[in-house]
C-alpha cells in the first residue's frame, strides 16, 4: 500500500525561494497526514512558463541551489519536485552557431536528505501556448523508482498525452503507478478532456495514474488544478478542487484506491472561476493594490466589474463613469446601479467639456465620423490612465473577443489599460457569464435592462453595434470557425453562412491584426486565444 499526496500549489514564476518554501510547507503538511509520496506540479521551483528565464544560466543555477537546499531537509517522506536541470552545453560558442539548449524539464526525487534520482521529460510540446522546444533538451530514458515498496514510473505532463513511451516502457519495467506532474493550462472544458485521456491510458496499461496539476494565473494563462488519481479501470478515485490550492491524500493498494473526490464545476461556473483567478493572480503577483474600470452601463464593463469585485474585493475596485452628450440616461443609471450593487467606489467625470476642447483644437481637420467617435474613447482612455498614474491603480480594459477579432475597438481609447480581463470571451458568452453571476446571488448586481438593451458604443446618436457588425450570435459562430478552428473561407460558407457576410468578417479580422498586437495581455479561456496562442503576421496578403 502507498499513501500518496497530490500537492496542488500555486507557484509564482521566478520566485525560487518562495516556491521552495511553499514546497517545504506542503511536504510537512503531507507528512503529517501520513503520506509516503508527495507529488508536486511540473517545474514548481522555477514556475511555469518561465519563458526566456530558462535561457539565463544564473537563473538555472539558482533554481538548482533551491532544490539542493530543499532536498537536504527532506526525511521520512519522498517528494517529486519539478525543476529546470542545466545541461552540459554551457560555455563559449561561435556567434553564428545556434543557441544551445541550457536545460532539461526535470523531476527530482527527494528523499533521505538528498536528490535520489532525476527524470527528464521526453516529449516537449511546441504548439498552441507551448514553446518547450525553444528552451529544453529532450530526455531519453524512462525511470522507475521504488517508493514505499511500490515501483513508480516517472513522467512529466506531455509524456503521457500520446500512447507509448515513456509510460509504456515503465509499465513493462514493472511500474505499478505512473506519476505525472503537470502544468496544463486551462481552457473551457479542458478538465473533462484530460480525465478522459488519462482514463484511456490507465485502462490500456492496467495501472493507476496520478496527475498533479499547477493552479493559478500566470500572465495570460490560468492553471485550473483539478488534480486527480485514476485507477487501473479508468475510474477517478481522487480529485482536487479547481482553481484553488489543495492537498489530496490517496490510499493506493491491491484492494482498491480511495481519496477525496471533489466535483468539477459546471461549464459557465468554470469559466467565471478562471477569470476571477486569472485577474486576482495578475494583480497580486505583480504587486498592484487597486484596480479601476471605466463603467459605461453596457454589458462588457458590467462583467469586468463583477469579476474584479469578486477577485479583489469591492474595497480594491474603483469604477469611473464618463458620460458624453451621446450617453443615454438608461446606461448612466445602470452604471451607477452596478457600482452601488457591487459596493465599489464610483467617480463621475463628464467628458463634454473635453470634447469641446478637442473640437476647438482640431477645427475642420476632424468633423464627425469615426475619427470624432474615437476621440471620445481616447478622452476616456486618457482619464483612466491619469487615475492609474496618480494612484498606482491597474486599468482593466473591457473589450471582448468578438470586438477585438474584428477591430471594433479604439487604440489608445477603450483598449488603453494594463489587463484585458475578457479579451478571450466572445460576446455571446459575456451575456451567459453576467446571468450566471446575477443568479449566484445573494442578489443580482447587474440590472436586467443591461441584459435586454441592444449593445451600443454610444459614440453617436442612436448608435447600435449591429449598425457595423453582424448579429453577435452569427459573428461569434464565424469567429469560432475562423479564429479558433482555422477553417477556410469556403469551409465556413459550406456551413450555410452567407458568403458576403463571411468575406466581410474575415476581412475585418485580418486587417485588425495590428490592433491586437497592441492590446494588453488578457486571460485565455478558449482553445485558441489572441497573443501567445494565435500568432499571425501583420503584413500578410493571404486571404481565405
Amino acid at each position: 500500500k502507498l499513501r500518496l499526496a497530490l500537492a496542488q500549489v500555486n507557484a509564482t514564476v521566478g520566485d525560487l525561494e518562495g516556491n521552495a518554501a511553499k514546497v517545504r510547507e506542503w511536504i510537512e503538511r503531507a507528512r503529517a497526514e501520513g503520506a509516503q509520496l508527495v507529488l508536486f506540479p511540473e517545474l514548481v521551483i522555477p514556475g511555469y512558463p518561465a519563458e526566456d528565464l530558462y535561457l539565463k544560466r544564473h537563473f538555472l543555477a539558482a533554481n538548482v541551489s533551491a532544490v539542493e537546499r530543499l532536498a537536504a531537509e527532506i526525511h521520512g517522506v519522498t517528494a517529486l519536485v519539478g525543476f529546470a536541470e542545466p545541461t552540459a552545453t554551457a560555455g563559449v560558442r561561435h556567434p553564428d552557431a545556434p543557441a544551445p539548449k541550457l536545460a532539461y524539464n526535470s523531476l527530482a526525487v527527494l528523499a533521505d536528505g538528498a536528490i535520489r534520482a532525476v527524470y527528464r521529460k521526453q516529449r516537449l510540446p511546441n504548439y498552441a501556448v507551448f514553446d518547450e522546444e525553444r528552451y529544453f533538451m529532450r530526455g531519453g530514458e524512462p525511470r522507475v523508482e521504488e517508493i514505499g515498496g511500490v515501483p513508480v514510473g516517472l513522467t512529466i505532463c506531455e509524456d503521457v498525452w500520446e500512447p507509448g513511451a515513456p509510460a509504456s516502457d515503465e509499465v513493462a519495467a514493472g511500474a505499478r503507478l505512473i506519476a505525472n506532474p503537470s502544468a496544463s493550462p486551462y481552457h473551457r472544458g479542458k478538465a473533462r478532456g484530460r480525465e478522459r485521456m488519462f482514463a484511456d491510458r490507465a485502462r490500456a496499461y492496467g495501472v493507476p495514474f496520478a496527475f498533479c496539476n499547477l493552479v493559478g494565473g500566470q500572465d495570460e494563462l490560468v492553471f485550473d488544478g483539478a488534480s486527480f488519481v485514476v485507477d487501473e479501470r479508468g475510474e477517478i478515485v481522487a480529485r482536487a478542487r479547481q482553481f484553488e490550492e489543495d492537498l489530496v491524500l490517496v490510499d493506493l493498494g491491491e484492494d482498491g484506491s480511495a481519496g477525496r473526490v471533489e466535483p468539477l464545476l459546471d461549464d459557465i461556473e468554470e469559466v467565471y472561476a478562471a477569470l476571477v483567478l486569472g485577474l486576482r493572480d495578475y494583480v497580486e503577483k505583480n504587486g498592484f493594490r487597486h484596480a479601476v474600470v471605466a463603467l459605461s452601463g453596457g454589458i462588457d464593463s458590467a462583467l469586468v466589474a463583477q469579476i474584479a469585485a469578486d477577485a479583489l474585493g469591492p474595497e480594491r475596485l474603483t469604477c469611473v463613469v464618463m458620460p458624453s452628450p451621446h450617453s443615454s440616461e438608461g446606461t448612466q443609471a445602470d452604471a451607477r446601479a452596478i457600482a452601488a450593487n457591487l459596493g465599489v467606489e464610483l467617480i463621475e467625470i463628464p467628458i463634454e467639456p473635453l470634447m469641446r476642447a478637442y473640437d476647438a483644437a482640431l477645427g475642420d481637420r476632424v468633423r464627425g465620423g469615426v475619427a470624432a467617435e474615437n476621440l471620445q474613447a481616447r478622452i476616456r482612455g486618457n482619464l483612466v490612465m491619469a487615475l492609474s498614474n496618480a494612484h498606482g491603480w491597474l486599468v482593466l480594459t473591457t473589450g471582448n473577443k468578438s470586438e477585438l477579432s474584428v477591430g471594433y475597438a479604439t487604440l489608445y481609447g477603450d483598449m488603453a489599460g494594463g489587463f484585458a480581463v475578457i479579451k478571450d470571451v466572445p460576446k455571446t458568452l459575456v451575456y451567459e457569464l453576467v446571468r450566471y453571476r446575477n443568479a449566484r446571488g445573494p442578489s443580482p448586481t447587474v440590472p436586467e435592462s443591461v441584459l435586454e438593451r441592444a449593445p451600443s458604443a454610444e459614440l453617436r446618436p442612436d448608435q447600435r453595434d449591429e449598425d457595423s457588425l453582424p448579429p453577435y450570435a452569427t459573428l461569434d459562430r464565424i469567429l469560432a470557425e475562423y479564429v479558433e478552428a482555422d477553417r477556410s473561407r469556403d469551409e465556413i460558407v459550406a456551413e450555410g453562412l452567407d458568403p458576403e457576410l463571411v468575406d466581410e468578417v474575415l476581412r475585418m479580422v485580418d486587417r485588425s491584426e495590428y490592433k491586437r498586437r497592441q492590446a494588453p495581455p488578457g486571460i485565455r479561456i478558449t482553445p485558441k486565444a489572441f497573443g501567445r496562442d494565435r500568432r499571425l503576421p501583420i503584413t500578410n496578403r493571404f486571404r481565405g
